[in-house]
This record gives C-alpha cells, sequence and structure tokens, in this order.
C-alpha cells in the first residue's frame, strides 16, 4: 500500500488542498491516521474516497447526496435499487434544472433579439427586467 501526504494526495487527484481539508472537517472524508512525526497519511483507499467524491461532484450530486451514497457504500449492505433510487431523485432535479435553464434561454434569446444595439437609451433588456410580474 502506497503510504501519501496531503500534497501527493491532492497532486494525484487533481483536488486542491483546501478541499481535502473541507472534506475531512465535514467528515465525508475520514480522518486520515498520522505518521511517528505527526504528519497525516493517507493510501490508497483515501485515494479511491475522493476520486469516488471528485466524481460524484463532477456528476452535479450535492454534498448531502455524496454523503448518502458513501453511507450505503460504507455499510456494505448497499443494493442497486437503493443507489437507483438516489440517482433517480439527482437526475430529476438535473432534469428541472435544465428545464429552468431552457425557459430562461428562451427569455433571454427572445428579449436580446430586440435590442437594436445602437447607442440610445432604450433597451429591450433593461426593459424586461425592470418589469413588474
Amino acid at each position: 500500500m502506497k503510504v501519501l501526504r496531503r500534497g501527493d494526495l491532492a497532486k494525484l487527484t487533481g483536488c486542491n488542498l483546501e478541499t481535502i481539508r473541507y472534506y475531512e472537517n465535514i467528515g465525508v472524508m475520514p480522518e486520515p491516521p498520522r505518521s511517528s512525526k505527526n504528519y497525516r497519511v493517507y493510501d490508497d483507499r483515501h485515494v479511491a474516497r475522493l476520486r469516488f467524491i471528485m466524481r460524484a461532484r463532477e456528476l452535479g450530486f450535492t454534498l448531502d447526496e455524496v454523503r448518502d451514497l458513501l453511507a450505503l457504500v460504507d455499510g456494505g449492505a448497499q443494493t442497486c435499487g437503493e443507489v437507483q433510487g438516489l440517482a433517480n431523485a439527482h437526475l430529476a432535479s438535473v432534469r428541472a434544472k435544465i428545464a429552468d435553464l431552457k425557459r430562461i434561454e428562451h427569455v433571454l434569446s427572445s428579449t436580446v433579439a430586440q435590442c437594436s444595439g445602437d447607442d440610445v437609451p432604450e433597451c429591450p433588456v433593461i426593459d424586461a427586467l425592470t418589469e413588474v410580474a
């Protein structure tokens, strides 16, 4: 098993040192053991866990959702159905955000299309932003 210090873990995974510290503080990364010189000592299990967390975050899972996934993994008794339930809930959230972004895009696109782009004080974008709903 390879022994790493926090800087090595950061370089190996591409994760910021402060982010690793944060993950340890909030409990998604386990507190590593210390060497005889009181340095934190990380190993392959920490690398795998950090990569799991980073990948989940890249996929948009919140830290609470990551914590829920890790609880299933750490318990060792996770079922694909339990993981699917968490992933489906996240997928629904992602789809709702996409729908919201599409509505925003439509409104912005049509508003920007009304702009003349001239050096005049009248501006449809400003007008749309100041409208009372």
